[in-house]
């Protein structure tokens, strides 16, 4: 597994981590047998960057993150806090963020969380100074070792890399979503911040297992969050609307080299983008975690490749997401 430096940090990560959103809820159940076992076989493939948040099932993702790291305490776990409330600013303030760093130390069970990041908050917080005063404060007090951000937008992004002690931005980077490579990974690599790519397979659509025909459980946020419902539609299928998507996974088949998953290509499109630090697949079983893993292993894609992904997006994607994220 290839480790990159993420120079905020202070540390390296492996470049495939583990997204943990499907181990709490949204994504249809999990049981608590399957999600230990997709942890365990993370850390057997090389991963050391795993990625929860407190609202993942209320608690119950970092609560099994935590039980997983108690017999590996030398994985880096990254946790996300601020969706448990009214998304309104007023909400991003010192006292609740102390008030949701207890619960997530307690479900980690740790005392020292090594990396919090803002949950994808309203937009002005990332432009507002007491915020980072206090996240700062935080990390005097020894609560947290370092802070970061999860936006929806790339202005976000470029607002929190302006902020000095921000060690790393999450984003939706993907093969359907090419936005963050105009400006948000050059301004996170000149200041030595890490870039984590999240829905890096648009919620399984970059898998090519999906149809015209395939239905979602009730439960799984791919059948209630298609019109952005529940939360912002971007994370849903990175929000291209179902029909084109599969549009596009077609186009994309026929780049796949000999002997890769669709799924793999697209992970190894986002390990080839200059200045990304780690990229997060979730997985429901341990083959998953396997195929994805995997994908560090695999050469760059041949230029025709990239150039393809380029193409597919200026064509079918663009139009519809460009301008929005």
């Amino acid at each position: 597994m290839e480790n990159r430096k993420i120079t905020r940090l202070g540390r390296e990560v492996s470049v495939v981590g583990l997204g943990c959103w499907q181990l709490g809820a949204d994504w249809g159940e999990v049981d608590e047998n399957d999600a230990l076992a997709v942890l365990h076989a993370a850390a057997d493939a090389g991963v050391t960057f795993f990625d929860t948040a407190d609202v993942y099932g209320d608690g119950r993702s970092e609560r099994l993150v935590g039980r997983f790291r108690a017999d590996h305490p030398d994985v880096f776990v990254a946790t996300k806090m601020g969706r448990r409330v009214d998304q309104v600013p007023e909400n991003y303030v010192a006292a609740h963020f102390r008030e949701w760093n207890d619960r997530s130390r307690r479900n980690l069970g740790m005392d020292t969380l090594d990396l919090v990041q803002l949950h994808c908050p309203p937009t002005p917080v990332y432009s507002t100074d007491a915020v980072y005063d206090a996240l700062d404060a935080m990390v005097e007090e020894g609560r947290i070792k370092a802070y970061g951000v999860s936006v929806e937008t790339c202005d976000e992004a470029l607002a929190a890399l302006a902020r000095p002690n921000v060690a790393s931005v999450q984003i939706i980077l993907n093969c359907l979503r090419l936005k963050p490579l105009e400006r948000v990974l050059p301004a996170a690599a000149d200041a030595g911040a890490g870039i984590i790519a999240r829905v890096p397979l648009a919620s399984g659509l970059l898998s090519g297992r999906y149809t015209a025909s395939t239905t979602f459980a009730a439960d799984d946020h791919r059948n209630f969050n298609r019109g952005g419902d529940a939360f912002d539609v971007g994370e849903t299928f990175s929000g291209v609307p179902y029909e084109v998507g599969l549009e596009a996974v077609e186009r994309l088949r026929g780049l796949v080299p000999e002997g890769q998953a669709l799924a793999q290509f697209a992970l190894r499109w986002i390990l080839d983008q200059p200045g990304l630090s780690t990229v997060i697949p979730g997985a429901r079983n341990a083959s998953q975690v396997a195929a994805n893993t995997a994908a560090a292993a695999l050469p760059p894609l041949p230029e025709e490749a990239a150039a393809g992904v380029r193409a597919t997006y200026e064509e079918l994607i663009r139009p519809l997401v460009h301008d929005r994220w």
